[in-house]
């Protein structure tokens, strides 16, 4: 496992947001952005090694499930979407063994990093952090994989406001 993953608590807990991210993803950005390039792509092994650890429990409600195959990967993904009553998000994700490290890294670190968010902040979360997590050269390798779960994510969090906005108008 990498150094740097085991550090991820304590790297930049003293440093303010910019305000573009929430919280938890900009301490994962802050970590990505002090490694070099060989120490970040063992980092994004790790949060690969450790995607099973944001599947669902035993004992989880979710308010929107979507599980699906789609043409931009390689096995089924799903996504499950608990909002609780103060109207914070949790995403769980599902990954077929087919599915690439890439993605089960971005996985991994958007579950954790997006945490406690609401899903207006999610959906209106801007991609470009994605880059400063994996660097140019593996967004311009492997563009459509990295930026996948964030669109499954931001998707669920859209058709889950949709549906809370037809439903006060009901």
């Amino acid at each position: 496992m990498s150094k740097a993953f085991g550090k991820l608590d304590n790297v930049g807990a003293a440093l303010p947001s910019d305000g573009s991210y929430p919280d938890k993803l900009n301490k994962i950005i802050s970590l990505f952005e002090m490694l070099p390039e060989d120490e970040r792509r063992e980092t994004l092994v790790s949060y690969a090694d450790n995607a099973k650890k944001q599947e669902p429990r035993e004992g989880e409600n979710f308010v929107l499930v979507d599980v699906r195959k789609d043409e931009e990967c390689m096995d089924t993904v799903g996504v499950y979407l608990h909002v609780d009553e103060n109207g914070k998000a949790q995403i769980r994700m599902t990954l077929g063994p087919e599915v690439q490290t890439l993605t089960r890294s971005m996985t991994a670190i958007l579950c954790k990093g997006l945490e406690g968010s609401t899903p207006r902040e999610i959906l209106d979360l801007p991609s470009d952090f994605v880059t400063r997590i994996v660097g140019a050269e593996l967004v311009r390798i492997r563009s459509q994989t990295i930026y996948y779960v964030l669109t499954r994510i931001k998707s669920i969090c859209k058709v889950y406001l949709d549906r809370q906005r037809m439903a006060q108008v009901a």
